[in-house]
């Protein structure tokens, strides 16, 4: 099946819209395809500010009308007690507010933007986007992140070239409760190295202090930030230390 025969059978379908690259092509495909189509950002705690600025501007280039749902995601006990399994019950909660709103807006369908790179053994959540029919014809119609990243290139979107970027809770221990606290100390400190040039990168919370996880070719830059000791990077942390171990992408 091609996205194009995806839309044909599912004429109106809601795009759960992060600001990434896979959800921004499926938009630009439901835009293309789908007789009708809207983007749902889901906000909560885990986003840091730019993902919203991010689907903002690329909902509006695109041309797709984009509707902001809040919740709070801290709310439901299970995920904030941060088990082995989180992204169940975070995904749980999201989609299912989700589908609320976009059953509102008259949409029947919702789709994700897993695609045929992502290994559904590995990813809990994927679990609770089938248990509440939500479909992901990037996968299902195989294509792939390699696949994403040059289509998206090709259509000049903005963001095709952006890393991939997972959640805050993601900096967190598992077994660790989430607070709004420590969201807060992790997504001020990756704000601030972002300012300094850092890209795909990672600041895990580790007790009171954090480790700053980079690619090998940005090792040096992360070395000199650490050591003028940056002040807006140690806000909430006792100590920021540096994983000697390249970080790798999770790409495939």
């Amino acid at each position: 099946m091609t996205i194009r025969e995806f839309f044909k059978e599912n004429p109106a379908a809601a795009v759960a819209f992060s600001g990434g690259v896979d959800s921004a092509w499926l938009l630009h495909e439901a835009v293309r395809y789908a007789q009708r189509t809207a983007a749902y950002f889901v906000r909560t705690p885990f986003q840091p500010d730019f993902e919203l600025e991010d689907a903002r501007e690329t909902a509006a280039r695109l041309g797709a009308s984009l509707t902001v749902v809040e919740l709070d995601i801290l709310a439901d006990p299970a995920v904030a007690a941060n088990p082995a399994d989180r992204c169940y019950y975070c995904k749980k909660a999201l989609f299912t507010r989700l589908l609320e709103a976009a059953g509102a807006g008259g949409f029947p369908l919702v789709l994700d933007g897993s695609n045929a790179s992502d290994d559904a053994g590995d990813r809990p959540g994927m679990r609770a986007l089938r248990e509440l029919g939500v479909r992901s014809p990037l996968r299902e119609c195989g294509v792939t992140k390699a696949d994403i990243r040059r289509l998206a290139r090709e259509a000049e979107l903005p963001v095709w070239s952006k890393p991939s970027y997972a959640c805050l809770a993601t900096r967190i221990p598992a077994g660790t409760a989430i607070t709004a606290r420590d969201l807060g100390r992790v997504s001020r400190g990756e704000a601030a190295l972002m300012r300094e040039g850092l890209t795909d990168f990672r600041l895990r919370l580790r007790g009171e202090d954090a480790l700053l996880q980079v690619r090998g070719e940005q090792m040096d830059l992360a070395r000199r930030l650490l050591e003028k000791r940056h002040e807006p990077l140690l806000d909430g942390f006792r100590e920021v230390r540096l994983d000697e171990t390249p970080r790798e992408s999770r790409e495939t």
